[in-house]
């Protein structure tokens, strides 16, 4: 039986689940309404989530606790991990925050599983140098079922 996390979410359970793989970058798992949720705390500038650990093996990865949105100065996004808090911050200029928040919006409405790497380049046009690559997989699942 497959459970929809986004009627767990409604019951008050969080289901955001962060992974951070410190040779690779975090990984980042939720329902439409957790993903939208962060959307907007990037969007506001401030804010964020509080995520979930679970039984299940994280597959290497530590799980984090919270994912936090700081806004500052920039130029772009800077994506990283303060171990000493368990959260991944993503702290950065409104511009660069409100292209990412645009990338989790879209990847929220996806209608079947896939996921989108969000990582920094030269001349990326909202990340930072520096920032962690990112996973974000679709409310559906990390790989498309069609």
């Amino acid at each position: 039986m497959i459970i929809d996390p986004c009627v767990v979410e409604s019951k008050g359970v969080r289901w955001m689940r962060v992974l951070f793989f410190p040779d690779e970058g975090v990984d980042v798992s939720g329902c439409a309404a957790e993903l939208v949720a962060l959307a907007l705390a990037l969007a506001a500038g401030k804010g964020g989530v509080e995520t979930t650990t679970s039984a299940e093996p994280g597959f290497g990865g530590a799980e984090l606790s919270s994912v936090e949105v700081v806004s500052s100065g920039g130029p772009g996004v800077h994506i990283k991990v303060d171990s000493e808090r368990s959260a991944l911050v993503m702290e950065g200029d409104r511009q660069g925050l409100t292209a990412l928040a645009d990338e989790l919006r879209s990847i929220a409405r996806m209608d079947d599983g896939g996921h989108q790497h969000i990582e920094y380049f030269p001349d990326h046009h909202y990340l930072a140098a520096g920032s962690l690559a990112m996973v974000v997989k679709s409310p559906h699942g990390g790989m498309p079922t069609r």
